[in-house]
């Protein structure tokens, strides 16, 4: 192999100017020969240096945080926290557990003992079928959480309805989450609304790059007041969003969608939030007659 000895090339012969400069400042190249080892440390060098810009590439470059993305995103005048409960229904069993639940889940929220509400609670009508959704909002924190799980351990109504629900379940699972700090509380509606709960599941480290275009975007969103509310997960499936959103009918939803695409900026929004997801998922749901979001 040849290591170049001075700091200019004659290319293809004496005569031959080197691209972009006047032929009367070069000096033809001087090579000595390299002794092996130097000749392999060289091409080394040159695969590593491929190889690093190829990788550059494709590898995001990590901003150091000095706190939690929990505290960074979340709304700091309160101290809310959410559950959302997927309950699989046995398809012969849906109605008997929607009264089940009417029965029981509206008399924890309207108990002032409990400092816990029912945001909403749906039947999905398009994705997961045979499927319960609750949403619940916890005042207080994980101390509120656990001060609720510790008295309805001795809630007769809510033991009882516990053991018939396990009858009628296939599975359930449930995740805890704190809302983004610039979507909307959600707050009980009239209806007659359908609901569409997105669910995305984002590449770990970007909650913070998917919250500052979120934070953007939503302005482009309220128009038709169809912005309930946007969480993000603690505990449970991690870099879970949430987006839920209210219409009135499906067509209703197909109209107002279309329509963020008029406003300046919302292409841009799509363009750089995409490559953030895992997966996504929709759910179409419609709410129960005990449900505080109609």
């Amino acid at each position: 192999m040849l290591i170049e000895a001075s700091h200019s090339v004659s290319v293809g012969g004496g005569n031959a100017p080197e691209a972009g400069l006047p032929a009367a400042n070069k000096h033809k190249a001087q090579w000595c020969v390299a002794p092996p080892e130097a000749a392999g440390l060289s091409a080394s060098n040159n695969r590593n240096r491929e190889d690093s810009w190829f990788k550059s590439l494709f590898v995001r470059k990590v901003d150091p945080r000095k706190d939690a993305h929990s505290h960074l995103l979340a709304k700091k005048e309160d101290n809310n926290l959410y559950k959302i409960q997927f309950h699989n229904v046995k398809p012969e069993c849906l109605e008997a557990y929607n009264t089940l639940c009417a029965e029981v889940l509206p008399s924890i929220h309207r108990d002032s003992g409990y400092p816990c509400e029912l945001v909403g609670t749906w039947n999905t009508w398009y994705g997961e079928q045979d499927q319960a959704v609750h949403l619940w909002r916890y005042r207080g924190g994980y101390p509120a959480l656990t001060e609720v799980m510790n008295k309805l351990k001795s809630n007769k109504d809510f033991l009882e309805y516990r053991k018939e629900r396990g009858k009628m379940l296939l599975s359930r699972r449930n995740q805890l989450l704190l809302e983004f700090s610039f979507w909307n509380e959600p707050v009980p509606r009239d209806g007659p609304n359908i609901y569409e709960l997105r669910s995305y599941q984002l590449r770990p480290g970007t909650m913070i790059e998917w919250g500052n275009y979120w934070a953007r975007a939503i302005s482009y969103r309220q128009h038709n007041r169809e912005a309930v509310g946007g969480f993000f997960s603690q505990i449970g499936d991690l870099y879970m969003v949430h987006h839920l959103w209210a219409y009135k009918d499906l067509q209703s939803r197909e109209d107002t969608r279309n329509a963020a695409w008029q406003h300046e900026g919302w292409d841009e929004v799509v363009y750089y939030t995409v490559p953030l997801i895992q997966h996504m998922e929709s759910r179409i749901m419609i709410p129960l007659k005990a449900s505080p979001l109609q």
